[in-house]
């Protein structure tokens, strides 16, 4: 007998598969994780925003909650919404570029994401992100991904022009932001078109696109 799944069905079945993944452990292109997976996604179909970022902090992997720190707090004050609408995967999609914390390097920072998620998982679950109007790219892997050879040489030339992306005819309509991290304070403060220009604009689209 045939089983028809519909496209949430299979989303969930998908995202199951992701959240068991253990590439980065059993079959590492590099050293492998030096942790337990624990990959951090958040996503249905009906979802109009996505929020397409780098990987898991620590206290994201702490706790299995995407953009639980600091960062979140600040990516939330940007977005303007609180944490119940942040956190509903109805209306928002939060799908890293690597699912799980990827460890820390010499000084103490994160990792750049790990090889393995993307080619593995991002494709497939992007097909059943069917009613997204907005992608949110945040940090330099996201926008390689996404924006392709249209990014810009610099992840702050890619920002400032995204209008291109965002109000152009670009497809799907993208939003290239900064990483929303306190290390990036000094980038904000010597870029104020960005909080000037960008903000208002992206928060303005969050409340058409969440109301």
């Amino acid at each position: 007998m045939t089983v028809w799944l519909s496209m949430s069905d299979d989303l969930e079945h998908l995202l199951r598969e992701i959240r068991a993944c253990r590439a980065c452990i059993e079959n590492p292109e590099r050293s492998p994780l030096p942790h337990d997976p624990l990959p951090v996604v958040q996503a249905k179909s009906r979802a109009r925003l996505v929020i397409a970022g780098q990987a898991p902090g620590t206290r994201v992997h702490r706790t299995g909650i995407p953009f639980n720190d600091p960062s979140g707090d600040r990516l939330r004050d940007w977005l303007g919404v609180d944490r119940e609408e942040f956190y509903d995967a109805d209306r928002i999609a939060i799908v890293p570029m690597g699912f799980c914390f990827p460890g820390l390097d010499d000084k103490g920072g994160d990792l750049p994401p790990r090889r393995e998620c993307a080619p593995l998982w991002r494709a497939r679950l992007f097909e059943h992100l069917t009613h997204a109007d907005l992608i949110l790219t945040i940090g330099q892997y996201a926008q390689a991904w996404h924006l392709g050879p249209a990014r810009k040489r610099t992840m702050t030339e890619t920002v400032r022009n995204w209008r291109e992306y965002a109000q152009g005819s670009f497809n799907p309509k993208s939003l290239p932001l900064p990483h929303p991290s306190w290390r990036n304070n000094g980038w904000l403060r010597k870029n104020p078109w960005f909080e000037a220009e960008v903000l208002p604009f992206l928060r303005d689209t969050v409340r058409q696109l969440l109301s």
